[in-house]
């Protein structure tokens, strides 16, 4: 195996990571829709935590590696349109996937307010902060930014 075969297998590594960490925080998201104490609502962040960290080393992981691995490649260059194209998805999915952990860490400090407080039983405003539209949405764009980066990496349209 050349160096560059290692580098590739990395890359598909840490996308693996990234769609696998996605899935894990969708069923969190789902979850928290349903969450309605604090105790519920503290638990499903235990595991978003680790779904988020997840993310977050795939995010970092695909675009070092993808940028490496277009300069290395003799056959692809970091300045072609499938290439570019998978930059601005990233972009794009990564400020959408960050903005909307901001907006499900905001239940979070709710219900760790409440439990603070001493009340256990469900609450109103902390349902309707885990069922945010705001964080639901961007989760969906992130998602499908990178969607529609898989199909960009597996097609390379123009190359």
């Amino acid at each position: 195996m050349t160096f560059e075969d290692w580098i590739f297998s990395f890359h598909l590594l840490f996308a693996a990571t990234l769609v696998g960490s996605l899935v894990m925080s969708w069923i969190v998201v789902v979850s928290m829709r349903t969450a309605d104490t604090p105790d519920a609502t503290l638990n499903l962040h235990r595991v978003g935590m680790v779904a988020t960290g997840a993310t977050v080393v795939g995010l970092a992981g695909v675009i070092v590696l993808g940028i490496w691995l277009a300069i290395l490649r003799v056959d692809f260059h970091p300045w072609d349109g499938w290439v570019i194209g998978a930059i601005v998805l990233w972009c794009i999915a990564t400020v959408a996937l960050l903005r909307s952990f901001r907006e499900y860490a905001k239940p979070v400090e709710k219900a760790r307010a409440l439990a603070t407080s001493g009340q256990t039983a469900a609450s109103a405003e902390l349902t309707a902060l885990n069922r945010t539209s705001t964080g639901l949405m961007l989760r969906v764009l992130g998602s499908a930014a990178i969607v529609v980066i898989v199909v960009d990496m597996i097609w390379k349209p123009g190359a």
